[in-house]
């Protein structure tokens, strides 16, 4: 029984397709995983099915008193508020009905028998859904979900508008699943969340009832969770039953029987052009040209199968740094107040460090503070005389005014438009995405062109926060292996140990810093 049916839908962007004459189909209890490179139009076509965006053709239907749940990578948070009142938004309908039920206590007062025997049948089935909605215990319903995806460290009464990006990542998420809606629709979830919050995500999906549509490219969460992929790819849907293992070894089958088909129809055709050619002007043989080349007219071409164009990265090196690439003693960071104890560290030339630890602990403010982009609040931190360093931060406005081109063109004005073009291209970026402004890309196209940037200095050291957020699986492996070959000092602060395992010669655990309750 299907939740959600969309049929023969097509929606363009200026002059560029992201769905055509596209179907695709959610039954119930289904664990659905959407991937695709980045820029398909994946979130686009959840802004479609959400009601954010209308197709330009074709149908949209949800089953009836179905409600939905949806969470995207850019969702804001209201200021002023705490924390746990923003969590108990999400029994707003239970708190409109004890409102109702509340009023109808007060008119029994006044009310006529007629009157109370209806008041009484209301107020009786209100209390019924508001007991089997758990209303009653819906403080400790907050506190065990906030708790789970690491909220309860925070501080519940916390104001809102004092949270990283993680933490409001981690509000909005808890507040969708408090809301329990019959349809989750999650997009990138696991950016932002620590190992230990996606394994929890991980375990509630797994037990998840009903159905959920998950855009991810994080393969292992994939695996664990989903039992249906679509695959978006060239403005349509392709489905596959299983997780994203079994959708690629379906792939990579139909990709090679596609081009087998293409190679054998390429020689048929040959031969039937040959054979039209030598006899078409024949007298004795002109109608069997003729019926050779009908044939040919109503053959349906075999297309070969597309090649991924994959992102190739690499780091330029330069002249090497000192032996201490970075000293730090009793260093404290934060902004307005500490968020650490005292840290004495020293990061040596040719060390490859990940720095791993919850959200909001403050892991991006101390490299902001090792790079002297922050003032710490007590210590000092000494950088090397002679470092020269590429550093990705986590999150990066970009001019919303500049294209891709410009961004990088911007800040290499020596180069030419083509150098600039090759560059971008390098990363896995298409003519169209070049030319388009950074505030039309997706969040993957704008972290390439974040890499592209740092890439086309010379340095000694790679300083990279969360740089694997957004990023498409092809473009994950390419940056795993051009960290992989880069010769110089890595600080890398990540929230995936596959990606970075094998990687790294030291790994710090930046909880053993922190001031917070965990």
């Amino acid at each position: 029984m299907s939740v959600l049916k969309c049929e023969h839908v097509s929606f363009s962007f200026g002059n560029r397709d992201i769905l055509e004459d596209a179907s695709f189909v959610m039954n119930k209890g289904e664990h659905i995983g959407l991937i695709g490179l980045n820029g398909e139009g994946k979130s686009t076509f959840i802004k479609m099915i959400t009601g954010e965006l209308t197709p330009d053709d074709g149908k949209i239907e949800w089953q009836k008193n179905i409600t939905t749940g949806y969470l995207d990578q850019y969702t804001t948070l209201s200021k002023g508020k705490t924390i746990r009142e923003v969590l108990r938004e999400a029994f707003e309908h239970d708190f409109e009905l004890e409102r109702q039920m509340n009023e109808m206590y007060e008119k029994m007062a006044t009310a006529s028998d007629e009157e109370m025997n209806d008041l009484m049948e209301q107020t009786g089935e209100i209390q019924s859904t508001l007991e089997a909605s758990g209303f009653y215990d819906l403080d400790t319903r907050i506190e065990d979900t906030a708790n789970g995806l690491g909220l309860g460290e925070v501080g519940l009464d916390k104001d809102v508008t004092m949270l990283s990006g993680g933490q409001r990542s981690k509000v909005l998420l808890t507040k969708l699943i408090l809301q329990q809606p019959t349809i989750l629709i999650l997009d990138e979830p696991t950016n932002f969340l620590d190992v230990e919050q996606i394994e929890w995500l991980k375990n509630f999906l797994i037990n998840y009832e009903n159905a959920f549509l998950l855009v991810s490219h994080d393969v292992p969460f994939l695996n664990s969770v989903v039992n249906v992929i679509y695959h978006m790819e060239d403005a349509s849907f392709t489905r596959y039953t299983g997780n994203y293992d079994d959708y690629m070894r379906m792939y990579e089958i139909e990709k090679r029987n596609q081009n087998v088909a293409y190679e054998r129809q390429q020689k048929e055709i040959k031969a039937m052009k040959e054979f039209i050619n030598k006899n078409k002007a024949r007298v004795a043989t002109t109608d069997l040209a003729k019926s050779r080349q009908r044939r040919l007219d109503k053959m349906e071409i075999i297309d070969k199968a597309k090649e991924v164009i994959k992102p190739t990265f690499k780091f330029q090196e330069c002249g090497a740094s000192g032996k201490f690439v970075v000293s730090c003693d009793n260093l404290v960071v934060g902004y307005n107040e500490a968020l650490c104890k005292p840290i004495n560290l020293v990061i040596e030339r040719g060390e490859r460090v990940a720095i791993r630890g919850a959200n909001g602990i403050g892991k991006s403010t101390l490299l902001k503070t090792m790079l002297g982009l922050l003032k710490p609040i007590s210590g000092k931190v000494d950088l090397d005389y002679n470092i020269h360093y590429g550093y990705f931060q986590q999150e990066e406005e970009a001019s919303s005014k500049n294209t891709a081109l410009e961004e990088v063109w911007n800040m290499y004005p020596s180069m030419t438009n083509a150098e600039v073009r090759a560059a971008l291209a390098s990363c896995g970026l298409t003519k169209e995405k070049i030319e388009s402004k950074m505030v039309v890309l997706s969040g993957g196209e704008a972290a390439k062109v974040r890499l592209c940037k740092i890439m086309l200095q010379k340095c000694n050291t790679l300083i990279l926060d969360e740089p694997t957020n957004h990023l498409d699986v092809y473009a994950k492996e390419s940056l795993h292996d051009a960290i992989k070959n880069f010769k110089g000092t890595v600080i890398l602060v990540s929230h995936e140990p596959d990606f970075y395992s094998d990687l790294i010669t030291r790994e710090i655990n930046a909880e053993e810093w922190t001031l917070k309750i965990l």
